[in-house]
């Protein structure tokens, strides 16, 4: 439910919880299940080892996820950044977000 009505994910650094509700988001978007919306990982240095291993292990090696999934996801530092691809993509796909 929290998903179906979101307009964008923006994810700081956290724990477990934080992992499936990312993952949530991110395969429903992949699989179609909800519209696209941006999914946005605040903390490069953060989320780097994790976004090395879904390259390296699920795209390179077993070829578990296709190069077009990684494209779902912008890895950013600042607040500056997150408003930045919020604002890209609502001008883009004309459309306009409730917040």
């Amino acid at each position: 439910m929290f998903v179906k009505y979101s307009q964008g994910f923006v994810v700081m650094p956290g724990g477990f919880g934080t992992l499936d509700e990312f993952f949530e988001a991110l395969t429903l978007i992949q699989t179609n299940k909800i519209d696209k919306f941006p999914l946005i990982l605040v903390g490069t240095k953060f989320w780097e080892g994790l976004w090395e291993w879904i390259s390296t292990t699920l795209l390179h090696a077993n070829n578990n996820i296709s190069k077009e999934d990684l494209d779902l996801v912008h890895i950013v530092d600042t607040s500056e950044e997150v408003v930045a691809i919020l604002n890209e993509f609502y001008n883009e796909y004309k459309l306009s977000p409730n917040f």
